[in-house]
């Protein structure tokens, strides 16, 4: 709406203000929105709203499994130590 509308104000602001107020939002929030938009499409350099997702899943998973791992490895250690304890008590 804000890039169909842009050349009737004198500059972009005037046209996100301007359909913000008709919306019910505030002019910066609008004008992320059009910014991520322009991303998306491709307009504008930046990362997509899918990749950005992806990405974040994937971060996600990353740390899980990075104390997965920090969880077997202590466990591991543990029950090694154990073993050595029963052994030498025998």
């Amino acid at each position: 709406m804000v890039l169909d509308h842009a050349s009737e104000h004198a500059s972009r602001w005037a046209a996100v203000a301007s359909i913000a107020a008709k919306i019910g939002c505030t002019p910066q929030t609008l004008h992320d929105w059009v910014k991520k938009a322009e991303i998306d499409s491709g307009q504008r350099a930046g990362v997509p709203t899918d990749m950005a997702e992806k990405l974040k899943a994937l971060e996600r998973e990353n740390r899980e499994l990075r104390q997965a791992n920090e969880i077997l490895r202590k466990a591991s250690a543990y029950f090694a130590m154990a073993e050595l304890d029963r052994r030498s008590k025998r």
